[in-house]
């Protein structure tokens, strides 16, 4: 019952009309796009500051918990196809990589289709716990302030995960990833990749000042009351 009333809200939500869409013709695009990059600047900036004590606290308990460095690098695909590196604190063991080929055969399917596992074995017992709390993206900061994200846009993907966005691919790419988003905040890892898709797509049609305040701050209490997360 639960599944079926996510899919009517979906259905609603790609339902609505466009409003203050990307695409206005009014000038909007061009201040809106303005105003958001100096306040992904200015909240990244003393973010990084206010946020360092938690930056040294996580490194040092990565390095006792399992072997392997700090952060990892995922190579995702940002604004315009641009392939960029997204910093996160390392939450898998080190040779994560070569022991995919030791997944079982429903392991498999389900990475094939979604990306990712509910349950991975590679996770680390501190990864298990950043990810809960989605610690393990906070230094996508940096990320924020090289430009390659924004504070709120749809969420990065690999480059086979374009496929699953069709027509609709050029779209995706036409907006700067972020660090959070609409389906960030609405769900994620308990929406099928369907619904995740739609989602993206309807926050790209409908980008505003105000929707970004409200995905904002719908992350805010996700991530308190640990909504999605795996």
């Amino acid at each position: 019952m639960e599944a079926l009333n996510r899919k009517s809200e979906i259905t609603e939500i790609v339902a609505l009309p466009h409003v203050n869409g990307i695409d206005s013709k009014t000038g909007f695009k061009k201040i809106y796009i303005v105003i958001k990059r100096v306040l992904d600047i200015v909240i990244s900036f003393f973010g990084m500051i206010i946020l360092s004590p938690i930056f040294l606290i996580i490194a040092a308990i990565i390095k006792l918990d399992s072997k392997g460095p700090v952060f990892f690098v995922h190579k995702r695909i940002g604004k315009d196809g641009k392939e960029i590196g997204i910093y996160k604190f390392r939450t898998m063991v080190d040779n994560a990589e070569d022991l995919i080929k030791e997944f079982t055969d429903e392991q498999k399917k389900e990475f094939r289709e979604c990306y990712k596992l509910q349950h991975d074995p590679r996770v680390t017992k501190i990864g298990k716990f950043l990810r809960k709390t989605s610690l393990d993206e906070l230094p996508q900061i940096l990320n924020i302030l090289k430009g390659d994200l924004s504070i709120i846009g749809p969420r990065p993907v690999i480059k086979e995960e374009l496929e699953k966005y069709g027509r609709n691919r050029e779209k995706f790419i036409s907006v700067k990833p972020g660090l959070t988003g609409y389906w960030a905040a609405n769900g994620r890892s308990d929406t099928t990749y369907a619904e995740r898709v739609q989602m993206e797509l309807f926050y790209i049609d409908n980008m505003s000042l105000g929707l970004d305040i409200q995905v904002f701050l719908k992350t805010i209490v996700a991530v308190i009351k640990k909504e999605g997360a795996i």
